[in-house]
């Protein structure tokens, strides 16, 4: 059994091990990244294919006769035609649910960041401000108390859930989008969790920004392009909103005219939230699982079933 990986680096670029993946192949490959149009050529005829980014087509799959089984390294599959997949009697699983304390945990730094500015204040002591200062301290930005807060969520799922233990936990308001829309749109932050589909691309445009409350902030771990992010850009330099902290964008890696980079009151992030050592582990156990599995018979963690 040959196993390609298209795009690997991410998950272990080299202070883990695929020992468990490589003890079930007889051929086991690992590319760092693969174009779309090198797909094809890298997949070869091995029978086993595990991607998260890379496209993986009908046109592929078709001219794949060997293909039995592709992986989803990641949760979201959007990247892989399923319904293809079904048609062709080949197998897609995916990792589910695997970053939800990672993912809640880059939520709540991304608020804390925008309220506290460590990064700037630290920058302003290296550079010997503190120094120089006639006071015992001083800010470059105010700093905000998070506790009597309110926070709007969009997407109350695990991650959801999760974020809205901690803000909780931190004294905050939470206000979930699906029970009181009003509520949740007027807080004084608002966090995407929600998947990517059709009907919701582009969901945070000028309408949304504007139905926001004046001065809030807008948070987003979940997909990149729930945003429109020329609307967003305008909506801070405006004044319409407060800021924004986002750790993925419509493109990834972005364009130097993304609207969102060198905005002030706009912290990004490279899509890092689900990163901690111990997702990137659980991933690579996980798609050992699922592999054993379909080779058992079973169906763990399939969705071309559905």
């Amino acid at each position: 059994m040959d196993i390609v990986i298209l795009d690997g680096y991410t998950i272990n670029p080299g202070d883990l091990s695929w020992k468990k993946l490589e003890a079930m192949a007889d051929r086991f490959t690992v590319f760092d990244a693969t174009p779309p149009e090198k797909a094809f050529s890298r997949l070869g005829d091995s029978e086993i294919l595990m991607t998260s980014k890379c496209p993986i087509t009908r046109n592929l799959m078709e001219n794949a006769p060997r293909l039995r089984y592709i992986g989803s390294t990641a949760t979201g599959y959007n990247n892989i035609d399923v319904a293809a997949a079904a048609d062709l009697g080949i197998a897609v699983t995916n990792i589910p649910a695997y970053s939800t304390d990672a993912v809640a945990q880059h939520t709540i730094a991304l608020m804390l960041e925008l309220s506290n500015n460590v990064g700037l204040h630290n920058q302003s002591v290296q550079q010997g401000e503190w120094s120089e200062c006639r006071y015992f301290c001083y800010w470059k930005k105010p700093v905000v108390l998070l506790a009597g807060k309110s926070l709007g969520i969009i997407g109350y799922g695990a991650i959801g859930k999760r974020v809205a233990e901690i803000a909780g936990a931190l004294g905050m308001k939470v206000n979930i989008f699906s029970q009181d829309p009003e509520g949740a749109m007027k807080s004084d932050f608002v966090s995407l969790h929600c998947p990517l589909t059709e009907e919701n691309k582009n969901m945070v445009n000028t309408e949304f920004l504007v139905n926001m409350k004046p001065g809030a902030v807008l948070i987003n771990t979940a997909r990149g392009g729930l945003v429109d992010e020329r609307a967003l850009a305008d909506a801070i330099k405006a004044g319409f909103i407060g800021g924004a902290a986002v750790d993925v964008l419509a493109k990834e890696p972005p364009e130097e005219d993304c609207p969102l980079i060198g905005l002030d009151n706009c912290i990004i992030t490279p899509h890092l939230a689900w990163a901690p050592r111990e997702m990137r582990q659980a991933i690579i156990d996980i798609l050992a699982e699922n592999l054993q599995s379909w080779l058992d018979g079973g169906v763990l963690n399939r969705v071309d079933l559905f």
